[in-house]
């Protein structure tokens, strides 16, 4: 089922179960020798969503993000070398506007990624957005304040967390959250969007050949697909 945002609703005070925080540690303990083994080779990454802020479902996973523009073949051989199986791998497009990106998928509930081309910062921000942490961060048991797919901001606390709605509060939620109002407004307006038109889902997604690299799909992808040409044209 779909995830609907709320426009209406109290400020309210959730406290977290024994299970969830159990749950919030066995996420947080499997990223972080993912992340270990990334920054050692000098790729330092993010960690977003609600294993950041830390309302973590049955359903959450682990999203992992480096930043900037990488080599494929140094984030593969990084993670091979740590002994990382990898289970498949795509380049996925959010939306003809968006920045392709690389998605590893190290199993059902993990996946680590990287733009190949340069991100705008409303894109750069969208992450920042849902919560992110560094490997410090998750380290030391930091949760970052962010917003969910309900629009609701999530500000951790000692027991849980404080969650109310941003829409109609756009600008205060940017600044609690540390980015641009353009960046939360875009981001309302696409999940407002959403619930009214259905759920989408991304532009584009192509399956990785067992031999080929990120490069080269990227390429292939770009001969056929217009969209995409303008995308890699742009300037950021």
């Amino acid at each position: 089922m779909a995830i609907k945002p709320v426009k209406n609703a109290d400020t309210r005070e959730i406290i977290y179960s024994n299970m969830q925080w159990t749950q919030l540690t066995s996420l947080r303990e499997k990223a972080i020798p993912i992340m270990t083994a990334l920054e050692k080779y000098h790729l330092q990454s993010i960690v977003h969503g609600s294993i950041a802020r830390g309302d973590v479902k049955g359903s959450s996973d682990i999203d992992i993000f480096i930043p900037e523009v990488q080599n494929s073949f140094l984030v593969e051989t990084t993670l091979q070398q740590a002994e990382i199986s990898v289970n498949t791998r795509f380049v996925v497009q959010a939306t003809p506007n968006y920045a392709m990106k690389a998605h590893i998928e190290i199993d059902e509930s993990t996946i680590v990624s990287f733009p190949l081309m340069q991100m705008r910062r409303v894109e750069r921000e969208f992450y920042r957005f849902g919560g992110e942490i560094t490997l410090n961060q998750l380290i030391a048991n930091i949760r970052a304040s962010g917003v969910d797919k309900r629009l609701m901001l999530i500000e951790p606390t000692k027991k849980g967390h404080i969650e109310s709605t941003i829409v109609g509060r756009e600008e205060f939620a940017a600044k609690i959250i540390g980015v641009s109002s353009e960046t939360v407004l875009d981001r309302v307006h696409a999940l407002l969007k959403r619930d009214t038109v259905g759920r989408t889902g991304v532009f584009l997604k192509r399956e990785l050949l067992p031999d080929e690299t990120f490069e080269q799909s990227l390429k292939k992808v770009s001969e056929i697909n217009p969209a995409v040409r303008r995308r890699m044209k742009k300037e950021v």
